[in-house]
This record gives C-alpha cells, sequence and structure tokens, in this order.
C-alpha cells in the first residue's frame, strides 16, 4: 500500500471560505455533513486518481457527496473530451454552491453541458447512465448499517463492469467512538464497519493512506467484476461469511 503526503503550504480564500461553510453545515447536521472540513488537495488527488489513470478516453464519471466542491475542482480539469460528470449533492446549500462552481469553471466554458448537478440522495438518482468511476464522498461511517448497504448496492449497480468506485474513511474513528460513543452507537459503527469490509473483501483493488488531510485517511478503490449480477452477489455472500 502507498502512502500520499504533500508539504504544508497556504490556504487560499476559496478553501478557507469552504472550510467555514462546512463548520457551519456541520453544525446543523454532523450525521449528514460528516466532517469539519473539507477534503485537502492530497486527498482530492488519491480519490480522482482513478479518473487520471484511464488517460485521454472520454469517461463517464459520477462524484456523490460533492460538499463545497473540493474534489469537484481537480475532476474537472481531468475530465477527457467527450467526458461526462454528474455531481450528486443532497444538501442545498452545497448544491447551490456547486452549481456556481460549475458555471463559473474555466475548464467547462468551451463544452458547457457535459457537468450537472443533482440536488438529490444517490439512491433516488434518476438515470440509465452507467459511470466509468464513481467518486464517493458520503461519510458512510455516520449512517445506519441498512442504509449504507443501499448505497454501496446502488453504487455497484450505477458501475459499468470493470468500473471503478472510488472513497474515504477517516483514520481511527471506530477507536475515537468507542471511547467517547454510547454503547449503542458503538455498535452501529461496528457493524457498518462489518458491511464495508464484506464489500472491499469481495471488491477491493488497492488502498493508500493520505497523512496530508484533517483529519488523515485511507482511500480504497472498489471495482465491479466483469461477471454476471448474480456471480457478483455470490462473491459478496462469500466475503461476508
Amino acid at each position: 500500500m502507498d502512502d500520499w503526503c504533500t508539504s504544508p503550504e497556504r490556504v487560499p480564500a476559496q478553501r478557507q471560505a469552504d472550510r467555514w461553510m462546512f463548520l457551519i453545515e456541520a453544525a446543523r447536521d454532523l450525521r449528514t455533513t460528516g466532517a469539519i472540513a473539507p477534503s485537502g488537495r492530497a486527498l482530492a488527488r488519491a480519490l480522482t486518481d482513478p479518473v487520471r489513470a484511464q488517460g485521454s478516453r472520454p469517461l463517464a464519471v459520477l462524484e456523490v457527496g460533492a460538499g463545497t466542491g473540493p474534489v469537484t475542482r481537480a475532476l474537472i480539469p481531468q475530465l477527457s473530451r467527450g467526458s461526462r460528470l454528474d455531481i450528486v449533492e443532497a444538501n442545498p446549500r452545497f448544491a447551490a454552491q456547486l452549481r456556481r462552481l460549475v458555471a463559473g469553471h474555466p475548464d467547462l466554458v468551451p463544452t458547457s453541458g457535459r457537468v450537472r448537478v443533482h440536488e438529490t440522495f444517490v439512491e433516488e438518482l434518476d438515470t440509465d447512465q452507467r459511470y466509468d468511476v464513481i467518486v464517493s464522498g458520503l461519510p458512510l461511517t455516520n449512517f445506519a448499517p441498512d442504509q449504507v448497504e443501499r448505497i454501496m448496492a446502488r453504487y455497484l449497480d450505477l458501475l459499468h463492469p470493470g468500473g471503478t468506485l472510488t472513497y474515504f474513511a477517516y483514520l481511527g474513528t471506530r477507536r475515537a467512538r468507542a471511547l467517547t460513543a454510547s454503547r449503542a452507537e458503538a455498535r452501529r459503527h461496528a457493524a457498518v464497519d462489518e458491511v464495508m469490509a464484506a464489500y472491499q473483501r469481495a471488491h477491493a483493488t488497492g488502498r493508500w493512506t493520505v497523512w496530508a488531510n484533517l483529519p488523515p485517511a485511507h482511500v480504497w478503490h472498489l471495482r465491479r467484476p466483469r461477471v454476471s449480477a448474480q456471480s457478483s452477489e455470490r462473491r459478496l455472500a462469500e466475503a461476508r461469511r
């Protein structure tokens, strides 16, 4: 496994504004915001690596839980001609900021319309599109286990066979909750970890540690098999044993 790390850098005004907005939204609802700071550059780069790895061929990309857009800003310059980016964000204030980001992004002026913001939950996204890469910023460890199961199943359904899902998980959250949370909350967190571990055993192609983030995080890449849905479900069931 590789480690991603960058040297400290001056935080530009946009990133400072994003951090303040994250703090405000976290105060409103930490369960859906999931963090107190947006993803740093090193984490955004690790999450978007599957897009860069596929070179210049046109791709269909889905970003879920985009927040204030730090990963979106890393994704847009990587889109080759003919690519498509769908952005899913349920928080209306974040969605409005993402629309402004897309409308004013210089890399999108020649090809307006290839990026769309959907203000909805990914489970409710109305589309027949299948994606080569899905980048997830959802705070999965904040959700109930059955909701995590529905989201992960939806991700695999939305991927082309052979497509890649990339997502992150903060380091040390289970230990921290075991020390500070109620028993019920600790059990919920452990159950979510079990759901994710089954998907990792069945589909993971790699895991990287990003130390230059607040807080540090693991980035996982999962791949939808190039086999039938029935075979994929059988593989996942075996991973849960």
